[in-house]
């Protein structure tokens, strides 16, 4: 299947790729996938795409393997480039503030060095 991208992404830094080195095989070709839905289909459900609400641009890229939950944190950046931020395991109903607060605090972080 050749699938043509409808966005680009790219990594800040080695955030999530941290993250993503300590997941099992199965969990990471599940990220993969979730990562190229999001860049290939025109319109992604928010079942695997959601913007933060209350943030600066902020969304999240939703991951689910067997009961685990992934979050990926991005942003858009001159139109159709995904910029991946942290990820983490959610084991609680709410996100956690201060996951919130390090993505805004990569966004920002971007946009300096840029």
């Amino acid at each position: 299947m050749n699938l043509k991208n409808t966005r680009e992404v790219y990594y800040y830094k080695d955030y999530y790729l941290k993250f993503f080195t300590k997941l099992n095989k199965a969990a990471k070709e599940k990220c993969n996938w979730t990562i190229q839905l999001v860049s290939t289909l025109e319109r992604v459900p928010s079942k695997y795409f959601k913007y933060i609400t209350g943030s600066s641009g902020l969304y999240e890229i939703r991951v689910e393997y067997n009961s685990d939950i992934y979050r990926i944190f991005c942003f858009f950046d001159q139109g159709n480039l995904i910029i991946l931020l942290n990820a983490f395991q959610k084991k609680t109903e709410k996100t956690p503030h201060k996951e919130i607060t390090l993505a805004e605090k990569l966004k920002s972080e971007y946009y300096l060095e840029k």
